[in-house]
């Protein structure tokens, strides 16, 4: 009989652990409040009731409490090696997805829902789990991780060698640089590029954690508003209705916020600069050499990419020839052979040496399909009840998207405060986008929503993605960085005062 060590026994009886106590909070959120929703239209006919219904509180729980597992599991030390794993991950995902799923199976009544242009009301029961199910994973779900697997694996074939010498002026070139391809090619393909070549740059350097720092602000995060690829959240905005190249409205807002953040590294990086010993600076002028790209094709397999999710709109007629009617999952084909035409195009041994792997967009999978699917039932709360909060004003939406983006995932904190701002439109006006099936949003409020979301998950490590993956390819570089409440010092001395400035200008005195 084989016996396990005591290593392996403690990873298992902690994994199970762990795996019990977010059971057991699953359960009792089913069993938390009442069995069953609110009718906000009560006293109205059938039909209006069943139309306005609000789901109960408790049918949240499961989104609330997986987006504090992702916050908070990964701080915990007798927890972090269960969630290591993806696999673990993924289950815990779907554990807090059965509670959400049951719920719309026996609990939810009838649903009114939009087809073709009208209202169909689905029979309570499998008529509506087969709905949610189909909304989150086939029309949410499956697009978003497709874009962001096949712009995380072109990306990966791209090899940026190299090492200039680091003056400030070069790390300064190499965060704006960033910030232009971050909307182009995404937050996390854009940081994934980029990061190996700039500590190459720095590593004759001592001085290097705020440059560090400042490349998640500004790539992993801030950079990435101009288009639907470069971060999650605007994505699910297209995939919503929003025009793809609505993004670029938004040029004012970054330019001011990675201006201001470009100027005040500049000034740090000059004084860290003068602080390095002369050996050192020495050494990074004599090792000195010019950046060469390998994988170039990569680069037009990635504008591919943008163009297929621009001008391939499922249901619409194409650009190019109107007589066209582009045929649902068109566009993700598109995207997913050109992600295989990089694999085999791509020369041997340039992904090794990017140690790229599967295993960071694997984890976004395993945690996003829970994401999507838990997070139906707060949306159809805010659909709801959205204009009863109290938020009526932008710089409101800017700083309660950009808030809880700041611990929790930006993307579907995004998709709540996007419903909530749906929610106060009323119909067609000047300042109103219509985003199809008669529904409408306020630019204004929409506006807010997109930059809180993006911005403000710079303010933390786990506010977006990247900023967890570039920590860990620092740390392995030997660069000491700042704990999790430490680089929040960084954040609340830097970023806060750039959002307040932002506030004043675009969402209170509106001067621009």
């Amino acid at each position: 009989m084989r016996t396990l060590s005591c290593e392996t026994t403690w990873k298992r009886r902690t994994g199970i652990r762990c795996l019990i106590v977010l059971m057991a909070a699953a359960a009792l959120s089913v069993s938390a409040g009442p069995a069953w929703g609110q009718a906000a239209g009560a006293g109205q006919p059938d039909g209006a009731a069943a139309s306005a219904y609000v789901p109960p509180l408790w049918s949240a729980a499961p989104f609330v409490l997986l987006l504090l597992v992702i916050a908070i599991v990964p701080l915990v030390r007798r927890c972090a090696r269960f969630w290591h794993h993806n696999r673990n991950k993924l289950l815990v995902a779907l554990v807090l997805s059965v509670p959400v799923l049951l719920y719309y199976f026996a609990a939810h009544p009838s649903m009114a829902v939009g087809e073709g242009g009208q209202l169909v009301e689905l029979a309570a029961g499998l008529p509506v789990l087969k709905h949610v199910l189909s909304a989150a994973v086939l029309e949410e779900f499956v697009p978003f991780i497709i874009l962001l697997f096949c712009l995380y694996t072109i990306s990966g074939g791209i090899q940026v060698r190299g090492d200039l010498a680091a003056h400030p002026a070069t790390n300064t070139g190499f965060l704006a640089a960033g910030a232009v391809l971050a909307s182009i090619i995404g937050t996390t393909g854009a940081a994934m590029l980029l990061i190996r070549p700039l500590l190459e740059t720095n590593k004759e350097r001592k001085h290097v954690r705020h440059t560090v720092v400042f490349f998640i602000f500004i790539v992993c995060n801030i950079g990435g508003c101009l288009l639907p690829t470069g971060d999650p959240p605007l994505f699910l905005g297209y995939l919503m209705g929003v025009p793809f190249l609505w993004t670029l409205g938004l040029a004012a807002e970054w330019v001011i916020a990675c201006g201001i953040l470009l100027v005040v590294y500049y000034l740090w990086d000059t004084a860290a600069y003068r602080r390095e010993a002369p050996e050192d600076i020495a050494l990074d002028e004599a090792t000195a050499e010019p950046l060469g790209v390998r994988g170039k094709i990569n680069l037009l397999y990635l504008v591919g990419v943008v163009l297929a999710v621009a001008l391939l709109v499922p249901g619409e007629p194409f650009v190019l020839y109107r007589g066209f009617v582009v045929p649902p999952c068109l566009r993700e084909a598109v995207m997913l052979a050109l992600a295989g035409i990089s694999l085999l195009t791509t020369p041997r041994g340039l992904r090794e040496a990017n140690q790229f792997s599967f295993s960071a967009i694997a984890e976004v999978a395993a945690l996003f399909i829970g994401i999507f699917i838990t997070m139906q039932a707060p949306i159809e709360m805010l659909r709801v009840r959205g204009p009863t909060l109290g938020m009526t004003e932008p710089w409101q939406f800017f700083w309660a998207a950009g808030g809880l983006s700041s611990f929790l995932d930006n993307a579907p904190t995004y998709a709540v405060f996007f419903e909530t701002a749906n929610s106060l439109t009323g119909g067609p006006g000047a300042s109103i986008m219509e985003l199809g099936g008669g529904r409408f949003i306020r630019l204004d409020l929409l506006a807010a929503v997109s930059l809180g979301a993006v911005f403000m998950g710079a303010n933390t490590y786990i506010g977006n993605g990247p900023n967890f993956m570039v920590k860990a390819i620092a740390e392995d570089r030997g660069i000491k960085m700042p704990s999790f409440f430490g680089y929040m010092l960084y954040s609340m001395g830097i970023l806060i005062p750039i959002f307040l400035v932002l506030t004043v200008v675009f969402f209170v005195l509106k001067l621009v």
